[in-house]
């Protein structure tokens, strides 16, 4: 039966609206395109968020649900992006707890789901519990989070380059900022950075070894941990260089 155009109308207003899913049905994780957001934020604007006032107050077990009396953060991802890399450190340590701290809030939830959905996914072997996200400003908040000397590693995987000059100062890594790091890294602890803006690389390298506690591992030490294969394709940014054949560049730090 054709309907007339007042049922018709009526059958159309009375259809219930496709829902977008935001989950695959192939993988069952979420997919990226529900969660997109423009690549740059303003780390000095006035974001809303909530931090704790000090590291004795953040509720770990929300986010590591398999936490151990006493275990306490050991790595941090710093800008984890889409969590790529998070998601590899949890595989290469199931010993440790990883964090990956992302100031958009669109991408922190996509990290949160992923997590999630691994979690499901893996329910049967536990794998997974070791990693988390949590949304905040670590240019502002990494002290509110981290007690002294607590991590081991520090991950900046494709900073923002923040080209132009007058935003040099936006730059994640910079001589205030430096001295944040060296306070929650504990002393032998690791500062890895990657980018693929040789500007930036100097930049960074620059600033870290004029300041007087940290030093730059020297090539073979760099080429023989275990992580630094990862460092150039297990985050998206570093897939995406790999891809387009662009360059790497790569300093790594060491706590003094």
């Amino acid at each position: 039966m054709v309907a007339t155009g007042g049922q018709a109308q009526d059958q159309s207003q009375n259809q219930e609206p496709d829902v977008l899913n935001p989950t695959s049905a192939v993988t069952g994780l979420p997919q990226k395109r529900y969660y997109r957001q423009r690549a740059h934020s303003n780390p000095i604007a006035d974001h809303s968020f909530d931090y704790p006032a000090r590291p004795e107050d953040v509720d770990w077990r929300s986010m590591y649900p398999s936490i151990q009396q006493g275990q306490q953060v050991s790595f941090a991802d710093v800008g984890c992006g889409y969590g790529g890399f998070l998601v590899t450190l949890g595989e290469m340590f199931p010993e440790k707890l990883s964090i990956g701290m992302e100031i958009r809030v669109k991408v922190s939830d996509y990290v949160v789901d992923r997590i999630a959905a691994l979690r499901r996914r893996c329910a049967d072997t536990g794998a997974y519990q070791n990693i988390a996200c949590l949304r905040t400003n670590a240019m502002k908040y990494l002290p509110n989070y981290f007690s002294k000397g607590q991590l081991e590693k520090m991950f900046f995987l494709y900073p923002d380059p923040h080209f132009k000059r007058a935003k040099h100062k936006w730059r994640i890594i910079n001589q205030a900022l430096l001295s944040e790091y060296a306070y929650v890294l504990r002393k032998g602890g690791l500062v890895y950075t990657m980018t693929d803006v040789e500007d930036l690389h100097k930049w960074i390298v620059t600033h870290m070894e004029e300041h007087p506690l940290y030093e730059r591992l020297t090539e073979e030490e760099a080429n023989a941990d275990p992580i630094t294969p990862k460092l150039y394709q297990s985050s998206e940014e570093g897939a995406k260089v790999v891809r387009n054949k662009g360059d790497h560049f790569l300093a790594i730090f060491r706590r003094l």
